[in-house]
C-alpha cells in the first residue's frame, strides 16, 4: 500500500495506549496501523467494525470488510421481507443486491482486489435491518437491503481507489471476480451507534480510559 496513505489512514484514527485519556477529551489522535486493521480483517465474517469514537460534532467509526468471489447476474430479489423498506416495483434493476443505510455516509478506500460496484437509485422489496442486527447496532445503524432499482449506476474498482457513499445511497457488488478489502470511514452525525467501541480482537492492545 501508498505509503503516504498509509499514513492518511493512520493518523486520524485508535487512541494512544500510554497515558491517560478521557473518553470526553476530543484533543487527541486515533491510530490503527496496517498491522491491527489486517489482524481484524482475518476474522470470520464479511463486515468488521474496528473502533468507533466520539470526535466532537459526530461519532466516526471505521471498519473493513472482506468480500470473496461474486458472481454477476447471480442476485436474487427477496421474498417476504421480514422489515419492508424501499419501493415495490421498476423497470431497471441493476442485478446487484445491495444496501442503504439511513444515517451513515461511509468512504471507501479499496486495500486489495476488485470488483464492479453499483451505487445510487432505490431498494427494492427491502428488507429493513432488525433493530438488534449487528449491521444496526454495530455497523451502520438502521439499513434497508435488498435488490438495487432505477437511476443507478456501476463502476469497476480496485485496489487504491477511493468512493464516497453517502447516507440514503444504495451501493452493492455486482461483480467480484477473486476478492475486494475495503477500509470504511463512518461518521455518525446522528450518533446511532455507540462512540467507545473496540474490536475485541484489539481490546488488549487499546484501552480508552474513563475520567476518574
Amino acid at each position: 500500500m501508498n505509503k503516504h496513505v498509509k499514513f492518511l489512514l493512520a493518523a486520524p484514527l485508535l487512541a494512544a495506549s500510554t497515558g491517560t485519556m478521557a473518553q470526553s477529551d476530543q484533543s487527541y489522535a486515533t491510530y490503527i496501523t496496517e498491522e491491527q486493521w489486517s489482524k481484524v480483517n482475518e476474522l470470520p465474517g464479511v463486515d468488521r467494525q474496528i473502533v468507533s469514537r466520539d470526535i466532537g460534532k459526530l461519532n466516526l467509526s471505521v471498519g473493513i470488510i472482506h468480500r470473496g468471489a461474486v458472481v454477476k447476474g447471480s442476485a436474487r430479489d427477496n421474498e417476504n421481507p421480514a422489515r419492508p423498506c424501499g419501493v415495490t416495483s421498476t423497470n431497471r434493476s441493476s442485478g446487484a443486491r445491495g444496501i442503504m443505510h439511513l444515517h451513515q455516509t461511509e468512504t471507501y478506500y479499496i486495500a486489495s482486489g476488485s470488483g464492479t460496484l453499483v451505487t445510487g437509485g432505490v431498494i427494492m422489496n427491502g428488507s429493513g435491518s432488525d433493530p438488534e442486527a449487528n449491521v444496526t447496532t454495530v455497523l451502520n445503524g438502521p439499513s434497508c437491503s435488498g435488490m438495487i432499482v432505477g437511476d443507478w449506476i456501476s463502476k469497476h474498482v480496485k485496489e487504491g481507489d477511493i468512493v464516497i457513499i453517502p447516507a440514503g445511497t444504495p451501493h452493492g457488488w455486482l461483480e467480484v471476480p477473486v476478492h475486494v478489502d475495503y477500509l470504511s470511514v463512518r461518521p455518525d452525525p446522528d450518533r446511532v451507534l455507540a462512540d467507545d467501541y473496540i474490536n475485541p480482537v484489539l481490546s488488549a492492545e487499546f484501552k480508552i480510559k474513563t475520567e476518574q
